[in-house]
């Protein structure tokens, strides 16, 4: 009777060939997780090719032509640059943005900062009042333009009538070119002052409360500890959105375009809201396009300008 032969055993690795087994193994386990996150990656610039960069490039090719979607567009080299610094209106709109942008920082930069100290300080419903503040981000601009046209209606407007309340005359608000800037630089701040509190508010907890117990021990009032201790330790935090409010608010439509429609008298026509008016008012997409590409560039040079001041700074 014969036996089927005994399995033989595979002999045994060498050290070196398991070494190289385990290296392909993590190279290919590598590789699909790269290969996965790669894909992810190109999903998300395939979108900001489309939605930002292509938008971006294809403005600057408007800015040198005449736009006519009808017969297509023409080559005119520098001729809507001609025409825009032609516009006596350019001037104005670069002019009252400057100004919005200066009352803004007064008012948009300093309240958020200080609201997000006093929210810092409070021991209890800290939450709900966090909540309080960010609520008007959360609303729709539009909503928030109109509500506060209504809140600045020279007849039964809220704020007036709080004015006659208290015996005091009443405010043209939106019908003065005095006044009417001023009043956009409000609701802008209110509506948009929720994110910067809660970014400054972030940073307030990250400071240790050792610092302020030294400080107090020294004898330091609250103005020595917020100017010694508060603006020192959330320096990086304030210039970064010192930068981005800038950026911004030289970027003003929505309240110009649904509160004042530019006026009175112009004193509200922003660089954004002469884009539109010359985009969709007056059909000249080639000049929209090189005013748009000229407040790009500004800020471009403004923000490179500021970034390597702070660096230098810091340095």
């Amino acid at each position: 009777m014969t036996t089927a032969p005994l399995l033989k055993k595979p002999p045994p690795r060498s050290p070196a060939t398991a070494a190289h087994g385990r290296r392909a193994a993590r190279l290919r386990r590598s590789a699909r997780e790269h290969l996965t996150a790669y894909g992810f990656l190109c999903a998300a610039v395939v979108i900001f090719a489309l939605f930002s960069w292509w938008p971006i490039v294809r403005n600057v090719l408007l800015a040198f032509q005449d736009v006519n979607f009808a017969t297509g567009s023409t080559w005119t080299g520098l001729t809507n640059f001609e025409k825009l610094f032609a516009d006596p209106l350019l001037a104005t709109a670069w002019r009252n943005t400057a100004v919005f942008t200066a009352y803004a920082l007064v008012l948009g930069f300093f309240v958020p900062f200080l609201t997000a100290v006093l929210l810092n300080e409070f021991r209890h419903a800290r939450a709900y009042f966090r909540v309080l503040v960010y609520l008007p981000v959360m609303l729709p601009p539009v909503v928030v333009a109109l509500l506060w046209k209504w809140f600045y209606d020279p007849g039964p407007g809220l704020l007036n009538e709080v004015l006659r309340t208290l015996h005091l005359p009443a405010s043209a608000w939106l019908d003065s070119s005095s006044t009417s800037l001023v009043s956009l630089v409000i609701v802008s701040t209110w509506a948009n002052m929720g994110t910067a509190t809660l970014i400054y508010l972030a940073a307030l907890q990250t400071i240790p409360g050792e610092l302020y117990e030294a400080a107090e021990l020294d004898g330091a009032n609250l103005w020595q500890r917020l100017r010694h201790v508060t603006v020192p330790q959330t320096r990086f935090v304030l210039l970064v959105l010192l930068l981005l409010q800038i950026v911004a608010t030289m970027q003003v439509f929505t309240e110009p375009y649904v509160m004042t429609g530019g006026g009175p008298d112009d004193s509200t026509v922003t660089v954004m809201f002469l884009v539109y008016r010359y985009a969709f008012v007056y059909n000249d997409f080639g000049t929209a396009s090189a005013l748009s590409l000229l407040l790009l560039l500004v800020l471009a040079a403004f923000s490179a300008l500021y970034l390597r001041v702070t660096r230098t700074k810091e340095g």
